[in-house]
């Protein structure tokens, strides 16, 4: 058995670049920061950065271009590729990427204006059946999610309390 899974939660280090294909497909590229904390063996805290570069294609592309910011949550579910392109300076390059194949929206970074009719959580994942795609929100309705805050937990976290 194969598996090629990744899932990324983090934030966009940009807004997304949106282009066309020639044959009228669209296309998103999202960079996106994980981080990584750890206390070494002398008790020091320490944090480690990632950056994934995420493409998107149709639909869910067209999403992402419409409604993520730079600096805001985003939960990708893809593949991992890696592909090889020629560089200005004649030189050959490899990058590996995430296709991504479900996208979900998160909140913005603290401080960034809320679009207009943009709600404050919202759910992108597309589902496909046959040719047809289906959004599972057609409209942007305003809709208050639970969160669990670990800085203002005091008690243990009950499972009931987990909101997915």
């Amino acid at each position: 058995m194969n598996v090629n899974k990744a899932i990324l939660v983090g934030r966009l280090t940009r807004d997304p670049d949106m282009r066309t294909t020639p044959n009228g497909q669209s296309v998103a590229t999202l960079s996106m920061a994980t981080n990584n904390f750890w206390t070494d063996k002398s008790g020091t805290k320490q944090e480690k950065t990632e950056f994934h570069n995420v493409v998107l294609w149709g639909r869910l592309a067209e999403i992402a271009g419409q409604y993520l910011t730079k600096g805001q949550e985003c939960f990708v579910e893809g593949r991992l590729q890696t592909r090889e392109y020629t560089a200005k300076d004649g030189s050959l390059k490899k990058i590996t990427e995430i296709v991504g194949e479900t996208m979900q929206l998160g909140s913005r970074a603290q401080g960034s204006p809320q679009g207009a009719g943009m709600p404050r959580s919202t759910t992108g994942t597309e589902r496909r059946s046959g040719n047809q795609t289906n959004m599972n929100a057609s409209a942007p309705v305003e809709e208050e999610i639970p969160t669990i805050n670990l800085d203002d937990e005091k008690d243990e976290i009950r499972i009931e309390d987990v909101p997915f």
